[in-house]
């Protein structure tokens, strides 16, 4: 790992870099009936890319680290990262206290930057009442009112597995919302008699991150979540939830240049089955969503994903994060499309080494990286990445699970490729 040194003076030449003529402008404003505005030339011209960076730190650090005087924290998953309107980075993830399990004694904890990722503050614990279970963090950040959203799944700390789960409410909708950039957190509030559907026994938010529309019904608040799309028109005053066929696993949602939405969510079992890629499907809120499809062009073996809009002008850029295996959680990739997520031409693995090879993996005594991940824009023109990272593959249900934070700018994505 570089140092902080080399790695400040990096991102300072690569904000130069960018002013003298990078076309990485964030999504500010609606553009004419409902599209999103794009700004700078609409002819074919090769794109000025400032100079590849590519840093990474452990943010999260499983067997190694607490807050407030709780017992060190076993192992972090599950991340979710948002950036706030004066590029303040808040990162989450579930702090789980005495083991990697997905249920028992969890927290949703987070930190802060304020210099892009550079450095990060202590670590702190935004939802950690009882024994049960806080998790599924699914942040999103309202531009408009500056305020931070972060929804939770919540369970009893006796659900230790899914038969547990017997009936509505046993799984939980919670909120809880910041409006100093993730210093302080509101008491989280129960919203799942408004929020879950009366059939449903298991439920997930996201996780990950939501999204602000800027196109049609510009400033709504969508949170994608099991079996629907969770949002507000009021700024979180209200909120309330769209049922989506076929979209009950993990996912993953993002705005068109159209102003339409795309689901992009991780196959069940059986979808799996039949193809080891990711889903999509495409619709609004008010007109509803088509069919899902396999994505052939993102292989996915059964593992949440992340996605983000980079830009708007020319060329319009999504970038999609996954392990890009059909069995593993490894070599995880990032992808650029260019044609809104029909589909994926240039991309490159975080890691330049074969992180698939689990049997060199242990005999070298090595960290397996790949899993869940979480991206988000930074203010200097990079992408933050949280990845998921596994410290003993010999014995995955004690092993310590950590989560570290790349960043990435185009430059280093394309890296010498021609885009469309």
């Amino acid at each position: 790992m570089k140092s902080f040194l080399h790695q400040n003076i990096l991102w300072a030449l690569s904000i130069v870099a960018l002013s003298m003529g990078a076309c990485d402008k964030r999504i500010t404003a609606s553009g004419p009936a409902g599209t999103l505005k794009t700004s700078g030339t609409t002819t074919a011209v090769a794109p000025k890319l400032s100079a590849p960076i590519h840093n990474s730190l452990v943010l999260f650090n499983g067997g190694d680290e607490g807050a407030g005087g709780v017992t060190t924290y076993h192992s972090f998953r599950i991340p979710s990262i948002v950036r706030t309107s004066n590029g303040t980075l808040v990162a989450f993830a579930e702090g789980r206290r005495w083991s990697p399990s997905d249920y028992g004694d969890i927290n949703l904890v987070c930190k802060r930057s304020t210099d892009n990722g550079a450095s990060w503050s202590a670590l702190r614990e935004v939802s950690a009442a009882g024994a049960g279970t806080w998790g599924n963090p699914t942040a999103v950040y309202d531009r408009d009112s500056g305020r931070i959203w972060l929804f939770m799944s919540w369970n009893d700390q006796y659900k230790t597995q899914i038969s547990d789960f017997t009936q509505w409410g046993d799984r939980r909708v919670f909120t809880t919302y910041s409006d100093d950039d993730g210093v302080s957190w509101s008491t989280p509030v129960d919203r799942t008699s408004v929020l879950t559907p009366s059939n449903y026994i298991w439920d997930a938010m996201g996780p990950g991150i939501g999204i602000q529309t800027t196109a049609n019904h510009p400033g709504r608040l969508i949170i994608p979540a099991y079996g629907r799309n969770i949002y507000s028109d009021d700024h979180g005053l209200t909120w309330s939830y769209q049922l989506i066929a076929g979209g009950k696993h993990e996912s993953t949602i993002v705005e068109l240049m159209n102003g339409n939405l795309l689901r992009n969510d991780r196959p069940s079992d059986a979808e799996w089955t039949t193809a080891m890629s990711r889903r999509k499907a495409v619709g609004t809120i008010e007109g509803g969503f088509g069919a899902f499809s396999s994505d052939a062009g993102l292989p996915d073996p059964k593992c949440e994903g992340s996605i983000v809009r980079y830009n708007t002008d020319n060329p319009a850029r999504i970038i999609f994060l996954n392990p890009d295996n059909t069995s593993k959680r490894c070599n995880m990739t990032a992808r650029i499309s260019y044609d809104d997520g029909a589909t994926w031409p240039i991309s490159r693995p975080i890691f330049d080494w074969n992180t698939c090879d689990y049997n060199a993996i242990e005999a070298g005594n090595n960290i397996a990286k790949g899993g869940y991940s979480s991206m988000i824009k930074t203010a200097d023109f990079a992408v933050g990445a949280l990845i998921e990272i596994n410290e003993g593959l010999s014995d995955n249900s004690t092993s310590h699970k950590s989560i570290e934070f790349h960043k990435f700018n185009l430059g280093w994505i394309v890296n010498g490729a021609t885009e469309p």
